[in-house]
């Protein structure tokens, strides 16, 4: 009995060990099953795309930006092909001793090492650090063999911007440099496409079109190796590119504006007085805007920076001058058109020795020995500063102050293209009241009569006020991004509109509402009397092609070239009783004191269409400095006039 007791007892002992294992053989069964489809089937996506990691790699490549090109379609900012080298920082386990390889391979420097130091602190662990961004071949060639043995370092081809104009362009253009926190918070295109090394507008027409320029990015994605060698390209999405964006310069006037400024600060100006296009925009000194595409070195930019020219400010919007003796024929054009003055008046200009008096204040001509009896024609043409400080008295700054700003001074003209434009200062009594807290003084208007004072303007608005004197006082836009819908014919259309309109209604407005000072309407007129700008554009005819005239010596005989222009000269600085006995040349007073050179004109005379200003700074006499640069510009736009009108209708055409 014993003995089958303790067999049975065995034989349960067995079963439960076998229930146990079999249990736990379905267990560890139901668990492997469990576990296989997770990760075959509810966590495949996840495994599949950490599979992909190790077997795959994706660059981001940045955006083709949109070409900008002139008139004539000639490429004023293109791309070019680029090699760089990208870091991805989380696939990096010793940093320091890859920079140390890279360092070796492709011979960074020891301020680019520094620079990729401080880059690597201001980012993300997970971001993608640019240590180089323009390779020469030979480097990228080399970073290809020995890519297996750099974990993390991706060789790019991308494109970059190159500007093959550079210094003839910079400050219409503008230049591209490396996104910053700024440019990413402005603009959500921006955002988007923030690859490495995307490079975005910083200033100019760059700038302003960044959202048409900048494109969309594109992707490469590699099957790689165990070492992170490439094996074979899946997949390339390529980047597309921005639109392209056409100007209404042409290249070759504008090169040709520029070489008349080398050596020299100032601008020149030159646009087309009916459709507002502009044909030149030179501003001098100038820089390379290459140098910012890859990151100015410290060298360069405190060449840039620390030019006593300021080659970084625009000079044609956003330098601001006295308009000087420029501004004597819009003087004239406001005492005609408010009947402030008849032009048969003769004014006695007595020199230095008698000069125009007013409460004991004593304000001189240029002229030395005077003018003697002036009437308005000859007063502008020879510039007489008496003539118009008696006129201004009479005049007074409010009255002048509403025509020169409905000619354009005091405004904004490319505030849509260049945010660095300056709005400059056209003064009345209010203006100083609200500016200065202080009562308006007659003699600020006497000087303000001969363009001083508080007057300033940008050259860009000289242009503008000479191209709407020049079309005979109707409202223009200017602008420099091409517009197909602007043209010369309608333009002229809506003008003769206008004038018809003028003939059935009246010729004059009423003096009540010429006083008012409001916004016009685009070619709409602006002026009373049409015999008036009649007035003023053939006295500055006098003053450029006859005898006395103030820039005679800058004349054409040809009828083809011939212009009507005013010189200008601006003082800087208050000339003593002392310095005004010594009579020095202005080669014998020190540069930043001497007066500016300017020169406003309209060619060609008998049919004009276009309007140029020219600014010298510190140049002296605008009939010496400015006016035969005017003389050599005319000639190149007027000679180059047949090949645009032809482009022009061809454009037409294509549109």
């Amino acid at each position: 009995m014993h003995n089958r007791a303790s067999s049975v007892q065995k034989g349960r002992v067995i079963s439960r060990r076998l229930f146990i294992l079999t249990a736990a053989k379905l267990l560890l069964f139901a668990g492997i099953t469990s576990r296989l489809y997770s990760l075959q089937i509810s966590d495949r996506e996840k495994y599949e795309i950490l599979s992909d990691k190790n077997r795959i790699r994706e660059w981001k490549t940045p955006p083709q930006r949109g070409l900008i090109t002139d008139f004539y379609n000639k490429i004023l900012a293109d791309n070019d092909r680029v090699f760089q080298v990208h870091l991805s920082l989380d696939e990096i386990q010793n940093f320091d001793q890859i920079i140390f390889r890279l360092k070796n391979i492709i011979n960074l420097s020891n301020n680019e090492i520094r620079k990729i130091y401080k880059t690597k602190e201001k980012l993300k662990p997970w971001d993608t650090l640019v240590a180089s961004d323009n390779l020469d071949w030979s480097e990228f060639s080399k970073l290809n063999l020995y890519l297996h043995e750099l974990e993390g370092v991706k060789p790019v081809v991308s494109s970059s911007r190159y500007y093959p104009y550079a210094n003839n362009l910079v400050h219409i253009v503008g230049y591209v440099g490396q996104a910053s926190i700024k440019d990413i918070e402005r603009m959500e295109a921006i955002r988007e496409n923030l690859v490495p090394g995307l490079k975005v507008g910083k200033s100019g027409i760059e700038y302003s079109n960044e959202k048409l320029l900048i494109g969309k990015y594109g992707i490469k994605r590699y099957e790689v190796n165990s070492s992170g060698k490439r094996i074979s390209q899946l997949e390339h999405i390529k980047e597309s590119q921005g639109s392209e964006i056409k100007t209404t310069i042409d290249l070759e006037v504008q090169k040709f504006a520029q070489e008349l400024l080398k050596g020299q600060a100032g601008s020149i100006c030159a646009m087309d007085i009916y459709t507002g296009e502009i044909i030149a925009m030179a501003s001098s000194p100038t820089y390379d805007p290459n140098k910012f595409t890859h990151g100015i070195n410290h060298k360069d930019w405190n060449e840039i920076r620390d030019n006593p020219l300021k080659p970084l400010v625009n000079k044609s919007i956003a330098g601001l001058y006295s308009p000087g003796s420029t501004l004597k024929p819009l003087v004239a054009l406001a005492a005609l058109e408010f009947g402030t003055i008849d032009p048969e008046r003769a004014i006695e200009c007595k020199g230095h020795k008698h000069p125009y008096e007013l409460y004991g204040v004593k304000y001189h001509c240029w002229k030395k020995h005077g003018h003697g009896y002036m009437r308005l024609r000859n007063a502008i043409k020879q510039s007489c500063d008496t003539y118009f400080y008696e006129t201004a008295r009479l005049l007074g700054v409010d009255k002048l102050s509403i025509i020169a700003k409905r000619y354009g001074l005091g405004s904004n003209i490319l505030k849509d293209i260049y945010f660095d434009e300056k709005k400059g200062v056209v003064p009345n009594t209010q203006w100083k009241k609200n500016a200065m807290g202080k009562s308006w003084y007659l003699g600020e208007t006497v000087i303000n009569g001969i363009g001083q004072g508080y007057i300033q303007t940008t050259p860009l608005q000289l242009c503008l006020m000479t191209a709407q004197i020049a079309n005979g006082g109707y409202k223009i836009k200017p602008h420099i991004l091409y517009d197909e819908n602007i043209n010369i014919e309608n333009t002229k259309l809506e003008i003769a509109k206008q004038f018809t309109n003028d003939s059935l209604l009246g010729s004059s407005n009423t003096k009540e509402n010429y006083l008012e000072e409001r916004e016009y309407q685009l070619y709409e007129r602006l002026y009373k009397n049409s015999q008036n700008i009649n007035f003023v554009k053939d006295a500055m005819f006098g003053s450029t092609n006859e005898q006395y005239g103030t820039s005679y010596k800058s004349r054409y005989e040809d009828p083809k070239y011939q212009f009507a222009g005013k010189t200008g000269t601006s003082q800087v600085k208050r000339i003593t009783e002392v310095e005004r006995k010594l009579d020095l040349k202005q080669s014998q007073i020190e540069y930043k004191n001497r007066d500016h050179a300017l020169y406003i004109a309209f060619a060609p005379y008998k049919d004009p269409r276009y309007s140029i200003s020219v600014l010298i700074e510190h140049g002296g006499s605008g009939s010496r400095a400015a006016a035969p640069l005017a003389n050599k510009l005319i000639k190149k736009i007027i000679d180059r006039h047949g090949i645009r009108e032809q482009t022009r209708k061809a454009n037409l055409t294509l549109a």
